[in-house]
């Protein structure tokens, strides 16, 4: 079925980033077990064995986000079939995606949020807190992702011009600016970064212990663990200060379309979401200060 020539072609010419392959072959191999435990031959689906797919993880549970990854999935898994004449139609052709409630980017007080860093810029005794803390500042000061915090390399930094060199989505580049308070952070950062005896020194930004790249897990441990000091809600990833950095700007009068190219949205239907939280404050101001509300 060809699921490994797929991935190839997502890594190559789609340009995903691992993260995201990794999520499509997860759910494509979900797919072929279902086939397999049913005794189905892929050559024989249809959109009916498909929907009997979908049914079953409904049944285990599975929220309807959760099985609309499936089915996003498996259409471009498909579609790529057709389009290299391995099959002549896809089965996916009448398959909806099912409907899903509308969440609010969840967000912390921008409050908050800085009186946290305040606290953790004169908190730092070490290397490794010295790094948490810029990872705190970079996500909150830029609203990037964590794969593009990642892929931050020491020359993507350019200090003259204040800005940061943003290898996004399928690597699409884009400068982001930073504060004058930030950027004095990096450079603080980087002479301590390059004091260490490491032993395998890396030109990426942010690194571990050991001087190579960081990894996923280490940037949402450590928001996971300096959150949970500000906020009790369940959510706390750094995806939370991405929505927060968006929510912040908006609030203070920035232009939806000015906040798109800063969060590297290919669309302006993904930023729309942040004038939903903006709404909701309106109404609490309005209910606390409206003598009739």
């Amino acid at each position: 079925m060809n699921k490994q020539r797929f991935l190839r072609f997502l890594e190559f010419e789609k340009r995903y980033s691992a993260h995201t392959i990794s999520a499509y072959e997860l759910e494509i191999e979900r797919f072929l077990q279902f086939l397999s435990a049913e005794d189905i031959a892929f050559e024989s689906v249809d959109y009916r064995v498909v929907r009997h797919f979908l049914a079953s993880m409904k049944e285990n549970g599975r929220q309807a986000s959760s099985i609309n990854r499936s089915i996003s999935s498996l259409r471009s898994f498909y579609k790529f079939l057709v389009r290299e004449g391995y099959i002549v139609s896809s089965p996916m052709q009448l398959v909806q995606a099912l409907k899903t409630p509308k969440r609010l980017p969840v967000v912390v007080e921008s409050e908050k949020m800085v009186d946290l860093l305040e606290k953790r810029r004169i908190d730092q005794d070490s290397f490794e807190e010295a790094r948490d803390f810029l990872i705190l500042e970079m996500l909150f000061g830029t609203g990037i992702r964590v794969s593009e915090l990642l892929a931050i390399q020491e020359g993507d930094i350019d200090t003259y011009n204040s800005r940061i060199r943003i290898f996004g989505k399928r690597n699409k580049e884009r400068l982001v600016p930073i504060h004058r308070t930030l950027l004095e952070e990096i450079k603080q950062y980087l002479a301590l970064k390059n004091a260490q005896d490491f032993k395998n020194k890396s030109s990426y930004l942010i690194v571990t212990k050991e001087g190579k790249q960081a990894y996923r897990g280490l940037v949402y441990n450590r928001v996971r663990q300096n959150l949970g000091h500000i906020t009790s809600q369940q959510k706390k990833s750094p995806h939370v200060l991405r929505h927060t950095f968006a929510t912040a700007l908006l609030n203070n009068g920035a232009d939806l379309n000015a906040i798109k190219e800063l969060l590297g949205h290919a669309g302006l239907a993904a930023t729309q979401i942040y004038t939903h939280n903006s709404v909701e404050r309106l109404k609490s101001i309005y209910k606390q200060a409206h003598p009739k509300a």
